[in-house]
């Protein structure tokens, strides 16, 4: 099976040790046999560091998401040297050389590819390219809420949401480098017109990662329309 894994930004070193980074490589090392895998990297407390001080320097909103791109291959970079012998050496900068590096056979790390575009609408996108079979994304929530639980103590997590739903749920982000949360529009269209099976999940705790690429019900399933 050919699967796409988005680990937010969290799982990387920041203020915390790199235990959790450490998690997902002996993870990603026991699905190499089972899985034909991309990993693609969120920039984490480390890219919104750098993007604030930019901010604080008047720099172009490009330029601040160049330097969260920049991060989140750092990140990549992290996970390839950690995997060893199982994954692709480079860090993949377009989707030529996405593809180029996955028929190598080897598990591919990589982070953004382009100013405007979060990693997680790169990781719909590596879905796409590679044709996967399923896309996890994992977060540091345990799903999709009807509102934000943090806000609202009403608000209910969705076992399944429509693609429709979602967008209107998410309709009020901020589009601004630093600000992607779940997923952002583009994302979603790239889920919608490829229909690409999708779980937003719980990362904190890499097991359910494996839980969701064996078809198993945890987190929340995005239903295209």
């Amino acid at each position: 099976m050919k699967a796409v894994i988005k680990i937010g930004g969290f799982a990387f070193p920041g203020r915390e040790k790199a235990t959790l980074v450490g998690d997902y490589v002996r993870l990603l090392k026991e699905l190499a046999d089972e899985f034909r895998l991309v990993v693609v990297a969120g920039g984490g407390e480390i890219a919104r560091t750098y993007i604030g001080a930019a901010r604080e320097l008047h720099v172009p909103e490009s330029l601040c998401d160049q330097l969260g791109i920049l991060v989140s291959r750092l990140n990549a970079r992290l996970l390839v040297d950690g995997l060893g012998e199982h994954a692709f050496p480079e860090i993949p900068t377009t989707i030529d050389e996405l593809k180029h590096y996955f028929s190598s056979g080897r598990i591919v790390a990589m982070g953004g590819l382009t100013p405007g575009h979060s990693t997680n609408a790169v990781a719909a996108l590596a879905a796409e390219t590679i044709k996967a079979e399923r896309f996890v994304n994992a977060t540091d929530v345990d799903g999709v809420y009807t509102a934000d639980p943090s806000k609202d103590p009403t608000a209910k997590r969705l076992d399944k949401v429509a693609l429709s739903e979602l967008m209107q749920i998410l309709s009020k982000n901020e589009i601004m480098a630093g600000a992607y949360e779940l997923m952002d529009p583009l994302a979603l269209r790239i889920i919608q017109r490829s229909k690409i099976p999708t779980v937003i999940l719980n990362g904190r705790t890499p097991s359910n990662v494996v839980k969701a690429l064996r078809g198993q019900a945890i987190g929340t399933s995005i239903i295209p329309d």
